[in-house]
């Protein structure tokens, strides 16, 4: 028994720098990058308002990290596309992408006025993908759910899509993606260059809808 019972010391011995190494949860990154957005905010809003490429260079260093974006811009670009594309183009609309994502979430950034953001508490879920909640209260008291989609990439937690007020974006990009390729017959290297611009249009217009649904 007591042979059994150090030999079971031993293992948990070993076994606590593993524990106290171990990656980060995705309700951890979460919280943890929430937290760095709006500390960071607080600090320089005054500043970002009038010098907009000093945010969005502040929120790629906090959200480039954590943003999966070879699955996300293969996500959007579908097998159909990224399959033909070579890797130069895919380097290109990744960045291009990783920038007009950090622009859709940064300009919505620069109006948070103390609103209450609460980063639900984390569910069992599947080791390699899960989501994380999270409920923004709006000034009216307007609750809006955010819905992070969540996958484990060589063991660390990364952001591969979400989901704000109902509003799916990875699925928006996608739709846009297909409906620029079609616009510009197939050519690949003109959607990617006009990325920026297609994702400002579809971000009008979604805002256009929603504001239409609060008549």
């Amino acid at each position: 028994m007591f042979k059994a019972l150090r030999n079971g010391l031993l293992v948990l011995l070993a076994a606590l720098p593993l524990l106290a190494t171990a990656a980060p949860s995705a309700h951890e990154i979460i919280q943890k990058t929430t937290d760095q957005l709006l500390s960071d905010l607080k600090a320089n809003k005054e500043q970002y308002r009038s010098d907009p490429s000093a945010f969005y260079d502040s929120l790629n260093r906090i959200l480039g990290p954590v943003v999966d974006a070879d699955g996300i811009s293969r996500s959007i670009m579908t097998v159909k596309y990224s399959r033909k594309a070579t890797p130069e183009q895919m380097a290109r609309f990744q960045e291009n992408f990783k920038r007009s994502l950090i622009q859709f979430y940064g300009n919505a950034l620069l109006e948070y006025d103390n609103q209450n953001i609460r980063v639900l508490p984390a569910k069992q879920g599947d080791p390699e993908r899960t989501s994380v909640g999270m409920e923004v209260t709006g000034r009216s008291g307007t609750i809006y759910p955010v819905s992070y989609t969540m996958v484990n990439v060589n063991g660390q937690w990364m952001l591969r899509n979400v989901i704000i007020n109902g509003i799916n974006i990875g699925k928006l990009f996608r739709d846009q993606f297909a409906d620029a390729m079609q616009k510009n017959g197939n050519d690949l290297d003109k959607t990617i260059n006009g990325w920026a611009d297609v994702v400002a249009k579809a971000k009008q217009s979604e805002e256009a809808k929603q504001a239409a649904g609060n008549e």
